[in-house]
């Protein structure tokens, strides 16, 4: 696995570079991402903001993401994912919306989910979703996990796009 401040290096180049910007919605990585994006010299030209989701106050207050606009999709799941990224995007008004949804551990989470599943996405001039499944119940080492994993498809995300 790549070091994460070199990911975030290389994501914030890009943005930067294009000059695009991006808002995080995140669960289960508990604001490692955003924390990795901001660790990067001149985030402010990027970083809009971010928020770690992590109940139903926070999706419906800090997203603006109410609980008709995803009747039939529960959390921890690809579709919820993308409309968090979509909701974060569009609430900050930025090129990018990442988001992270999932069970860290050491247990599953109410929805059956094991530990080590998450649910990434981005939603921006590319859109695309992916499910990490680790089979660990390591809290912390998911939750680096997971930020590893969204942060390469973020920079997938933006060398496509281009």
């Amino acid at each position: 696995m790549r070091d994460l401040t070199a990911m975030g290096q290389s994501v914030g180049a890009l943005l930067k570079d294009h000059k695009q910007t991006i808002a995080v919605a995140e669960s289960s990585a508990g604001g490692l991402i955003s924390a990795v994006l901001v660790a990067v010299p001149g985030a402010s030209a990027f970083f809009l903001g971010g928020g770690v989701i992590y109940t139903l106050e926070a999706r419906r207050t800090l997203l603006n993401l109410q609980d008709e606009a995803l009747t039939g999709v529960r959390a921890s799941t690809e579709e919820y994912a993308l409309r968090m990224a979509r909701a974060v995007r569009q609430y900050l008004g930025t090129t990018w919306g990442l988001s992270e949804t999932g069970a860290t551990g050491p247990t599953g989470n109410r929805y059956g989910d094991a530990a080590g599943h998450a649910c990434i996405a981005v939603a921006g001039p590319v859109e695309q979703v992916i499910t990490v499944e680790t089979r660990q119940s390591g809290r912390e080492a998911n939750m680096w996990t997971f930020t590893a994993a969204a942060l390469e498809l973020l920079e997938t995300s933006l060398k496509q796009s281009v």
